[in-house]
């Protein structure tokens, strides 16, 4: 048995503290790979067949609806399926053809934003306890009926009519990223991608206990409560759903699995906090990641904070926690 004051020199942690650490983060990342390692093989294995470029070629016609040219389509389907990079990749093919001014670029990174990598993110909302098809459809609905109330409103108000110029990206460093070809390239991509989200979760497991030991998970919980009681969302899954808000799915789902396994958080307190990451997550990387193209900053980010917390409102009234609401909103309704 080791001893509780046993220091690993090198760290200056206890090594108890190091094994639980490790114990931990083992734990969430094998939780997280069994479901995103399968899903992440058949969607590569959709793009590398073309079902996903036939697929966004059908909803082209659809994108006029939303003043958006046809190839718009192939790349909210590209980003739907594979994720915003995939979109990236898609938008880098496309560039030389595609006549964009700012309003259409943020529309359209807007819904990438708000429905992307839907395999794989919902896979994991399903697992850390709400329902698959019910947070896709939100998903997809907020997607839509946002990128068409600014597309619209752009269009009537004369805002963020200036073009944009999308012919450097194919020159870009995004490109040399989201085009590595072949089984080696995805390969390569896929394991760098899975040990850096086992890095961020080991990461993230640290920050939360100095959170919980220093008291500022109280403090940012409290600075949190107004906006909370607004949204009807539990103050107890607070920190673990600002991790997902910030910095990503995956990980705010992974802690929210773990979060619900050890308190047994009801459903519709699970089903409201990964609706709220669901719509809102990844606020760091991927809003800046798309801020590079040219889209606006309060369509990508403020209009979407908004309409997030609209919605999570809304459904926290509309949703009382009975028996029925129990069942619609679980996994089990999938």
């Amino acid at each position: 048995m080791l001893e509780p004051l046993f220091f690993l020199p090198i760290t200056g942690l206890p090594v108890p503290y190091l094994l639980n650490l490790l114990r931990r983060s083992r734990r969430l990342f094998l939780v997280l790979i069994k479901v995103m390692v399968p899903v992440m093989v058949l969607v590569q294995i959709g793009q590398w067949l073309g079902w996903i470029d036939v697929l966004g070629q059908a909803i082209a016609p659809a994108m006029a609806l939303l003043d958006l040219p046809p190839e718009a389509g192939m790349i909210w389907v590209a980003g739907v399926c594979v994720g915003v990079y995939g979109a990236i990749a898609a938008l880098i093919g496309l560039a030389p053809q595609l006549d964009l001014n700012v309003a259409q670029l943020s529309v359209l990174c807007a819904m990438v934003l708000f429905a992307h990598g839907l395999p794989v993110e919902q896979a994991i909302v399903r697992r850390a306890g709400a329902s698959f098809w019910a947070t896709a459809a939100l998903r997809l609905g907020a997607a839509v009926l946002y990128g068409a109330a600014v597309a619209w409103a752009c269009r009537w108000g004369g805002w963020l009519q200036q073009p944009v110029s999308l012919g450097w990206l194919q020159g870009s460093a995004l490109a040399a990223d989201t085009q590595a070809g072949g089984l080696a390239g995805w390969l390569r991509g896929t394991a760098i991608s899975l040990v850096f989200t086992y890095g961020v979760i080991v990461a993230l497991l640290v920050l939360l206990d100095v959170f919980e030991r220093t008291g500022l998970t109280r403090a940012i919980t409290a600075l949190l409560m107004p906006l909370l009681r607004l949204s009807g969302l539990d103050a107890r899954v607070a920190p673990v759903t600002t991790v997902g808000v910030l910095l990503g799915l995956s990980y705010g789902g992974a802690l929210i699995i773990e979060e619900a396994d050890k308190n047994q958080l009801p459903a519709r307190t699970r089903f409201l906090a990964l609706a709220w990451i669901s719509l809102s997550h990844s606020l760091i990387e991927d809003t800046a990641l798309l801020l590079t193209l040219g889209a606006d900053i309060w369509v990508i980010l403020v209009g979407r904070i908004a309409l997030t917390l609209a919605v999570v409102a809304f459904l926290a009234r509309l949703i009382k926690g009975d028996g029925t609401a129990q069942a619609r909103l679980s996994p089990a309704a999938n």
